[in-house]
């Protein structure tokens, strides 16, 4: 591929495609450096911009906001108003070649940030009907401002790029609010691989579990299948001093969270996948000496096999109505049993295929594949609807243990600004060798 004056900027310590010129050549170009750093402090100030305003699901109006301005200034149409505050946009090649999707998550969570940080977030907003901190503690304000920075390099050679590559800034990957849609599901109802029906669809995401430098890749199943569950648990309320008087909800939902535990560690077979049954919520009573009548709870299911979950599903069920049962209460459960987070499958093919990008970016020793992870991503939608490939980014500092640093989610979750440069040209260089047909690997031979 002709490298133009343009990008060759971006080329300035690794290379994108195997058909270049070596990247030390390019790399000694005091030019190409000087313009590659000048892309990544956009990209660290993009960051650390987003984070210092993160928003809640299906409420990302500025994120949004900023996405759409920079899409137009690179002279991109981008589609906004997606799914509530989702943006789109195509980059068109200036040659025939294949489609790639590339997605990156805007939403924030309702936790009070506490990592010092001078771009803290201090910002607020309802949750739930409470007052909480809003913080992007999952690491999406480095996944929008690394495909921004992305499209600005495609976008940069267009000219000699093949194909065509559509920019997916999604909200609501942490779950829309009660009663609301959102997320990748109501993207894709919404059309976006519609008119653009993409041959590989690429993302990333960011973790404190690999240490700043490393990436995390398997292939087929990698995250789990997400479902949510609420349970009310209904007694009859009486004064604390007189149990005999009602019927306690508190201690049956004890009871029945208990007993749930044993859904997972006694009827499910996790010698063949493993599973999660786990209670985040429970809510019930206002004073001291007041029995209520009520007690509610929510959790999450996590499975990687269909039939797995429809029979955690009857357990849940029957743990939940015959416990109750026994205390004199009531049990009510609403399972959320549609598949807007089903599991995350990367591709056998594509991933054999895009590993040595991934290799050529980190260092072979630096890519390793992770374990399975219960955690769950809507990343699996696209997945759904053709070849997927989702890997981890390691963001922990070095020298910090990334086994115990604080975990995404966590009001302490510290992203080592590391990880963008590397999740930057790691996606860029997936995106770049699928394009420019990087070869399938050679079929293993029998011993």
């Amino acid at each position: 591929m002709r490298v133009a004056l343009p990008i060759l900027p971006l080329l300035s310590a690794f290379l994108l495609c195997p058909a270049q010129a070596s990247a030390a050549d390019v790399a000694q170009r005091p030019e190409v450096a000087a313009a590659a750093q000048q892309l990544q402090d956009k990209v660290l100030t993009w960051r650390r911009d987003f984070h210092q305003h993160p928003e809640l699901s299906n409420r990302e109006e500025r994120t949004a906001a900023q996405v759409a301005a920079h899409l137009r200034k690179l002279g991109l149409q981008p589609r906004t108003g997606v799914a509530h505050h989702g943006v789109t946009a195509v980059i068109k090649g200036g040659k025939p070649g294949p489609r790639v999707a590339l997605r990156a998550d805007m939403d924030a969570l309702p936790v009070t940030e506490q990592t010092g940080l001078p771009f803290a977030s201090k910002a607020t907003s309802t949750y739930r009907g409470e007052t909480v901190g809003v913080m992007h503690a999952c690491g999406h304000d480095a996944h929008t401002s690394i495909l921004m920075g992305v499209a600005e390099a495609l976008v940069a050679m267009r000219e000699d790029l093949p194909g065509e590559v559509l920019l997916v800034f999604q909200p609501a990957e942490e779950g829309p609010p009660d009663n609301e849609e959102g997320g990748a599901a109501m993207m894709l109802r919404q059309g976006i691989f519609r008119d653009f029906k993409p041959d590989a669809v690429f993302g990333l995401h960011v973790t404190s579990a690999l240490p700043v430098g490393h990436i995390g890749v398997r292939s087929g199943p990698l995250m789990a299948a997400s479902n949510r569950f609420s349970l009310r648990v209904i007694g009859r309320q009486t004064h604390g001093s007189r149990p005999w008087g009602g019927i306690d909800p508190i201690v049956a939902m004890a009871d029945v969270i208990g007993t749930a535990q044993t859904i997972v560690s006694r009827r499910t077979d996790i010698s063949r996948l493993p599973a999660v049954v786990s209670f985040g919520a429970v809510k019930g009573g206002i004073r001291h000496n007041i029995i209520p009548d009520e007690v509610q709870a929510l959790g999450t299911l996590r499975t990687f096999d269909d039939g797995m979950r429809d029979a955690i599903f009857a357990d849940l069920a029957n743990v939940t109505e015959h416990v109750a049962a026994a205390h004199g209460a009531r049990a009510v459960l609403d399972i959320e049993r549609d598949d807007a987070y089903p599991a995350t499958i990367n591709n056998p093919e594509l991933t054999a295929r895009m590993l040595p990008s991934l290799q050529r970016v980190a260092g072979v020793g630096n890519v390793i594949e992770p374990p399975l992870q219960m955690a769950s991503e809507d990343f699996s939608q696209y997945a759904r609807q053709a070849p997927g490939l989702f890997f981890f980014v390691g963001s922990t500092a070095v020298g910090v243990d990334a086994e115990t640093a604080p975990s995404n989610h966590s009001p302490q979750f510290l992203l080592d600004e590391g990880a963008l440069d590397v999740g930057f040209r790691a996606l860029l260089q997936v995106t770049l060798d699928y394009l420019n047909g990087a070869p399938a690997p050679a079929p293993a031979t029998a011993g």
